[in-house]
């Protein structure tokens, strides 16, 4: 296994960001998440991963080492996705005291869990990703500090665009790293061109099952609704949100969230499991388990594969340079 550079992936959902480096070259050998759905997935695609499915507050390091099997060294790259709930504009009822979100939310402390972990496993490299709204003052600071506080120094957070790493739809996230992230861009292709070679749903793919209908009050206005405009609208912490979007076939889709849910540009109906897994750049052969709605959390909570594999390719570059 050492002839590998390694991962561990911390809060590893249905494994989109470990996707995305083992696709580059790395092998992820641990990884903690204690969604069991999430938890079942991950070890259905990375059988060869220790599969944690504990809560990361009660994980130690010597635990992730003794059970990922490299003994004293060091992994070469920790790679982790705490909770965003605390910390998004999606969320309309999260903490109104920046410090709180971080501090305070029983959500929000996991992220000093992971940076925990972090600091006792030693990594050359750690990447967390989270939402924008980390980069509010105060919660940007005390995460800098927590970090400088485990033992590293040059804290840098990184803001890219799913879409242009690769990604069918659009997102803007950041990634905290102890080095500047300069991963080469690809734009992502389009909705039609992602969906144009899809079977009909209940054909041979995996989690391309026919979906659940539309709400029944939404459904006369399936066939009259244009491409890019949404069904209904939902409040946030900021504003309100779309939903039920009609996907435009000729750009690239709106951000993917668990809760979203996108109607197919030619069809009147929603997307399924699958079409959604595409437009977040999963490949076909990557498998989600649980109930529908576990599935599609899992495809909107993950790191798109593509951005997670550009990140991978440049810190692979330094890891040999």
């Amino acid at each position: 296994m050492r002839g590998k550079y390694i991962v561990v992936d911390l809060f590893a959902g249905g494994g989109g960001f470990s996707r995305g480096f083992e696709e580059a070259g790395f092998v992820t050998v641990a990884a903690v998440d204690n969604y069991p759905p999430a938890a079942k997935t991950f070890k259905v695609n990375f059988p060869h991963a220790a599969v944690i499915a504990e809560d990361i507050k009660e994980v130690s390091h010597r635990e992730l080492k003794e059970v990922a099997g490299y003994g004293s060294g060091e992994a070469d790259v920790v790679i982790a996705s705490p909770p965003c709930e605390p910390f998004t504009s999606a969320n309309p009822n999260r903490m109104k005291d920046p410090l709180d979100r971080l501090y305070s939310d029983p959500h929000g402390v996991l992220f000093l869990h992971a940076i925990r972990l972090i600091g006792e496993l030693r990594p050359t490299f750690f990447v967390i990703e989270n939402v924008p709204g980390i980069l509010e003052g105060p919660i940007k600071e005390s995460i800098s500090l927590e970090l400088k506080r485990v033992g590293y120094g040059e804290i840098y957070f990184n803001v890219l665009r799913a879409e242009e790493h690769g990604s069918p739809s659009e997102r803007v996230r950041v990634f905290i790293s102890n080095v500047r992230l300069l991963p080469p861009k690809s734009p992502g292709p389009t909705v039609g061109e992602v969906l144009e070679d899809m079977p009909p749903p209940g054909s041979y793919l995996p989690n391309h099952e026919y979906p659940a209908e539309a709400p029944r009050r939404h459904r006369r206005r399936l066939h009259k609704l244009k491409w890019g405009r949404a069904l209904i609208r939902f409040q946030g912490a900021e504003g309100t949100l779309p939903n039920y979007v009609k996907l435009d076939p000729r750009s690239r889709a709106p951000t993917v969230m668990g809760s979203s849910r996108f109607i197919h540009p030619y069809e009147p109906r929603l997307l399924t499991v699958r079409e959604q897994a595409r437009l977040m750049s999963f490949p076909d052969h990557h498998l989600f388990l649980g109930n529908r709605d576990a599935q599609y959390n899992m495809v909107g909570e993950a790191v798109p594969p593509s951005l997670a594999r550009s990140i991978a390719v440049y810190l692979l570059s330094l890891l040999k340079g």
